[in-house]
């Protein structure tokens, strides 16, 4: 079941269309990277997703009715530019906040403190939030945006301002709140963090969807035909075997290792290109030391698919001018 589905949306501002006719859907219990270059339409999207505005066409289900007003209790949302405010006490704001989302204080404040214990950051209950480093402050907006445990949360950028181990421990507890039963959207330009947590994704570019699918799948396809190979040997002789069997490839110098001089490479394969024949042309070739499928990465394949995107619009755009 989807918990978000949004249809053919499409949003536009004076002299300017921030999404033409988007369409998204989310599986529920799942973590879902909403990906693109800046100014593409994320954030006008998660603000529709989270009823801050409306579409001017086109709707959002939210778990299976249209989305209403009374949803919003459902959502929790870490926008990328946080809210606190400066000179009230961290503790003083955070059981606010949680008010507002319609806990009592007794249950707030035991909660709220359980985080803070979680977090390393519990002798800054009583300090002024002007006090508190960036990550601080990015901890203190993560809790209170998790608090009331919505069915969908909604992170923008959620890692900005967080060292290497403040990261990995925001990124457990993400993972965390999906395998308890929370669907997440999740909105970054950090490629390695997709691939650690989303299942799926949309890439939006020049306000459309130009792809969407599971992470894994997706890099499966985009990575089909390509190897990664570490030989020793004659690296020209092994081009000259295997011929018009490759495509294009990406031989690197020797390196040195306990084995010798080891080259690696990766090589984009013919379609349908025989594996056995392939493989054994290598061996013929040069003392083949290990072999693998060559997935591209997410950030490779945000970078392929928004600049060829981007090739084809461009073309259109001057065949509409001329």
């Amino acid at each position: 079941m989807n918990i978000i589905e949004a249809k053919n949306i499409t949003k536009q501002y004076t002299g300017h269309t921030a999404l033409d006719d988007v369409s998204v859907s989310i599986p529920e219990g799942s973590i879902y990277g909403l990906l693109g270059p800046n100014g593409a339409g994320k954030t006008t999207l998660i603000r529709i997703i989270n009823h801050i505005t409306a579409p001017d066409k086109g709707e959002v289900i939210f778990d299976g009715h249209r989305l209403c007003e009374d949803d919003v209790v459902n959502i929790g949302y870490l926008p990328e530019e946080r809210g606190l405010y400066k000179k009230m006490k961290v503790g003083d704001q955070a059981m606010f906040f949680a008010k507002l989302k319609g806990l009592s204080s007794r249950d707030a404040e035991r909660q709220l403190k359980a985080w803070f214990e979680k977090f390393g950051i519990m002798d800054w209950w009583g300090k002024k939030v002007e006090e508190l480093s960036k990550g601080m402050a990015q901890k203190v907006q993560f809790i209170v945006t998790v608090l009331h445990r919505p069915k969908l949360l909604i992170f923008d950028e959620p890692f900005s301002g967080f060292d290497p181990i403040n990261a990995d421990l925001l990124k457990r507890e993400i993972l965390a709140l999906r395998d308890e039963g929370a669907t997440v959207i999740f909105s970054t330009h950090n490629m390695e963090s997709v691939e650690a947590l989303c299942d799926n994704f949309t890439l939006i570019n020049r306000s459309h969807n130009i792809l969407s699918g599971n992470v894994a799948e997706i890099r499966a396809k985009m990575g089909a035909d390509r190897y990664k190979l570490s030989f020793q040997g004659d690296a020209a002789r092994l081009t000259e075997a295997l011929g018009d069997m490759v495509v294009r490839s990406n031989i690197s110098a020797p390196r040195d290792t306990p084995q010798g001089p080891t080259i690696d490479a990766i090589l984009k394969l013919q379609p349908g290109t025989p594996m056995r024949s392939f493989i054994a042309k290598v061996n013929d070739a040069v003392d083949l030391v290990t072999f693998d499928r060559a997935l591209p990465s997410m950030n490779d394949i945000f970078i392929r698919t928004v600049e060829q995107a981007n090739a084809a619009d461009d073309v259109a755009r001057a065949m509409r001018a001329q």
